[in-house]
């Protein structure tokens, strides 16, 4: 198997559609379609949009614990036949996190769980099992948050390794853990998170000329391709030769439907670098022709191969430096 994704503090995803959602108000659902759940965390997400979107296998790892833990493996092995489940169970629960999505006010309202406490043993156990793991396969996807008891290092760490076997490493992360990998063990692919921060390597952004600045920091320290949005309409490209925006040319993106978005870009671009080509613009542009398909859904509904690539002819590329 070619690829792993790494999702150290999975989720299990309740998911909300209440229209003209207010706070201090009883709200019902009438319809059972309206609230679902599915297998959650960054990494996971990719493993399932990798087999849904192109039917690419993969191994998803991280720590699951507890009941919730337990429905979160169930459900990947009886929905996605693709999927190698090879979690480290742990005690304590893993974490729900809850999504209420309301397309009248165009929001996502979303409450995230910690996750459990990590012991050191478990932690060793999966460093060993990871090792294994990239031994045996091409492509590496880091990304998400942390739960307790996992050091803020953890990310390079894990870059390094992968890289040292071979393994191309893509990563989707924000804050401390972003900056240390990037620092310590750059990525091969890095796109920072920027759901609740403008801030990337310890810098507030602002300006383009900002976000041009970090998105060139982080090629200096060894990235291939890095990919920063930018007033969610847009992706800033980065390589060792240029700089690029891409913007969208055909209608408007509704911000209850960006659900998923980021997970979808980082699947994208690993299938287009496995059976289309490694030209690194056209990655990225292929990465957000899946983004903008997925804005077609309102919960993490996954959009189909032919979406995407229909989806190319809405993307403008311009270079910018």
């Amino acid at each position: 198997m070619d690829i792993v994704t790494v999702t150290l503090n999975p989720a299990l995803d309740r998911e909300i559609i209440l229209p003209d959602f207010t706070i201090n108000k009883l709200h019902r659902l009438y319809e059972r379609e309206k609230m679902v759940w599915d297998p959650g965390g960054k990494g996971i997400n990719v493993s399932m949009m990798l087999d849904t979107l192109a039917n690419m296998p993969s191994i998803a790892m991280g720590f699951l614990g507890g009941y919730t833990g337990r429905v979160i493996s169930e459900e990947l092995r009886r929905r996605f036949k693709n999927i190698t489940v090879n979690f480290i169970h742990t005690e304590g629960e893993s974490r729900e996190n809850i999504s209420i999505f309301d397309e009248i006010n165009h929001s996502i309202t979303e409450i995230n769980a910690p996750g459990p406490n990590i012991a050191e043993r478990d932690l060793q156990h999966f460093m060993r099992l990871f090792q294994t793991v990239v031994s045996q396969t091409k492509v590496t996807l880091i990304s998400g948050s942390v739960p307790f008891g996992i050091p803020l290092d953890i990310y390079a760490t894990l870059s390094n390794i992968a890289k040292e076997r071979k393994n191309r490493v893509y990563m989707e992360a924000r804050g401390s853990l972003l900056t240390n990998a990037v620092k310590n063990g750059c990525p091969n692919v890095v796109r920072p998170d920027m759901r609740s921060s403008s801030r990337i390597m310890g810098q507030d952004l602002e300006t383009l000329d900002d976000f041009v600045d970090a998105g060139n920091e982080i090629i200096k320290h060894g990235a291939e391709l890095v990919v920063i949005s930018y007033k969610m309409v847009n992706d800033l490209v980065f390589t060792s030769e240029g700089s690029w925006i891409l913007s969208v040319t055909d209608g408007e993106l509704d911000e209850s439907h960006l659900m998923g978005t980021g997970d979808a870009f980082m699947a994208a671009m690993i299938y287009h670098s496995f059976n289309i080509s490694d030209n690194l613009l056209d990655t990225a542009k292929f990465g957000m022709a899946a983004a903008l398909a997925k804005t077609k859904y309102i919960k993490k509904e996954i959009p189909q191969l032919e979406d995407v690539k229909s989806t190319l002819q809405f993307i403008k590329t311009e270079r910018i430096r």
